[in-house]
């Protein structure tokens, strides 16, 4: 008899459908896996070995053939325990036959019998449901996660031993979650730093706020100590809530990335140290798990002292920033990571960071600053919707006991704004102004004629690319989106171009 059980693995955030096949031919003891399994899934055997025993169960006399099917994809990870098992109980008649081809199983075995949580449980659940699954088998720590899938049974075991009762029917599916309720009551319950903390750079904070409204991307330069990294902090709480969407797409990624086992309710904010490696920034590696990247998914990736971070990471996001994708190619494997982001930078002026003070404490050459500052190349720079500068804080504002603007008020008008772009857009175009392509430019960004010599003038002198041409008429239009016009005025495109400031970068 072949024992039989469908399994999935993950490729990236993504699962795929495993069937697992189990053949007892006699012969003498031994146990094959054949279909491309990884060393995760290999040493699955001795897992499944010992589970067995600690669960009541047997391992049978003779050659034990594991056929993993595609033969041609790769599975990785530990999550084919619990089919392999149950397939072997199957093929050995130790349990009769567990549901049918509607069922899909994934969980790791300890050695005592016991089922562990695995990566992607919600993506492997959305998989079963998309494939026409009625039910899935996950380890209990995975139940939760699982069960904000609609329309799939979830039946969460404790151990290898509750394979008994499923084969008998007597396990019952758990509640199906409330996405929409869980991400509300969640919301609800979370804060985090406020902007009211910060005192002065105005005009900082003015940045802050419309790169949020837009979903522009940010650079600040300043001194040390004069406030970026504490700006760039606060800006989560400045954005507009989480969709019930974006809230599973990031749960899934979390997932995928062994971060997270429950809903994520507030958008992420990952900052990185600027000694990660490329893998760890794009994604990818042998288990093609995704990297700060895609983690920063619908939310803000913060690179603090941007010109210390590895030239090959940095490159690698122009593409990201551009597309709202990345596509990781291995030796091993391909995978495509999501990455529509907020990205904010921050950098000193020189590398000892006092450049332009009065009190003339910078030491830094010239020719030391041009290679300081060319550690970030042109191309990367030009992604930048908003380049300001964070002056130092004068004694008496660092001093001073009256709180700035809450976050709260700050984010009444972001969403506000917000909320005209997808009235604008529609459901079914860009999800802010950062994201709009030439058709939805020539639509909504349209420029008068002072505007419009006024932008042609700033070309002349700032040597604007065609890039930096359209991302100033998209801060352009959220400027007015948070005015609450309908059209782009002078005075926006001034303040765009006066946001975007390259000699910031430039100054000797």
């Amino acid at each position: 008899m072949v024992g039989r059980a469908t399994g999935a693995v993950l490729l990236g955030v993504d699962a795929r459908i495993v069937e697992v096949e189990v053949d007892l031919p006699g012969g003498l003891p031994n146990i094959a896996a054949v279909g491309l399994p990884d060393s995760a899934v290999r040493e699955g055997i001795d897992r499944i070995r010992a589970a067995l025993r600690h669960s009541g169960f047997f391992l049978p006399d003779g050659r034990i053939v594991v056929n993993l099917a595609p033969a041609e994809l790769r599975k990785q990870g530990a999550a084919l325990d619990l089919p392999i098992a149950s397939a072997l109980l199957q093929a050995s008649g130790q349990i009769s036959v567990i549901g049918s081809k509607l069922m899909l199983l994934a969980g790791e075995l300890g050695l005592d019998g016991s089922l562990r949580p695995v990566r992607g449980a919600l993506s492997i659940a959305q998989l079963a449901r998309r494939v026409g699954h009625r039910q899935i088998v996950l380890p209990r720590s995975n139940g939760d996660e699982a069960s904000l899938v609609a329309g799939i049974e979830v039946l969460a075991l404790h151990s290898l031993a509750d394979l008994r009762s499923l084969a008998r029917g007597q396990c019952s599916p758990r509640e199906p979650l409330d996405a929409r309720e869980a991400l509300r009551r969640g919301q609800a319950s979370t804060s985090g730093p406020d902007l009211r903390d910060v005192r002065g750079q105005a005009g900082a904070r003015r940045a802050l706020e419309v790169a949020a409204a837009g979903g522009h991307h940010l650079l600040m330069s300043g001194p040390p100590g004069s406030g970026k990294s504490m700006l760039a902090q606060r800006m989560p709480g400045i954005l507009p809530p989480m969709t019930v969407e974006e809230a599973l797409l990031v749960t899934q990624i979390h997932s995928a990335a062994g971060l997270e086992c429950g809903l994520v309710v507030r958008r992420p904010f990952r900052a990185p140290h600027h000694g990660i490696s490329l893998a760890g920034l794009t994604g990818g590696g042998r288990a093609m798990r995704p990297g700060e990247i895609s983690l920063s998914s619908h939310g803000v990736l913060f690179l603090d002292e941007m010109t210390e971070f590895r030239r090959d990471a940095l490159e690698a996001l122009r593409q990201p920033l551009e597309d709202g994708l990345i596509k990781v190619v291995r030796v091993h494997g391909a995978a495509t990571f999501p990455a529509v982001l907020t990205l904010v930078g921050s950098m000193n002026p020189c590398p000892c960071g006092h450049l332009g003070n009065p009190d003339g404490r910078c030491s830094c050459s010239p020719a030391r600053v041009r290679r300081y500052r060319s550690r970030l190349s042109g191309p990367l720079l030009d992604r930048f919707d908003l380049v300001v500068e964070v002056p130092a804080l004068e004694p008496d504002q660092l001093a001073s006991t009256a709180e700035g603007e809450a976050s709260e008020i700050v984010a009444q008008r972001v969403v506000a704004a917000r909320i005209r772009q997808r009235e604008r857009f529609g459901t079914t175009g860009p999800e802010c102004n950062a994201r709009m392509g030439p058709a939805e430019l020539r639509a909504y960004a349209r420029i008068g004629r002072e505007a419009r010599r006024l932008l042609f003038i700033a070309c002349d002198r700032m040597g604007l690319s065609a890039r930096g041409f359209d991302r100033i008429r998209r801060v352009a239009r959220t400027l007015a989106d948070l005015e609450g016009q309908d059209s782009i005025q002078t005075h926006h495109v001034a303040e765009a171009m006066q946001s975007r400031r390259p000699e910031v970068l430039h100054r000797d």
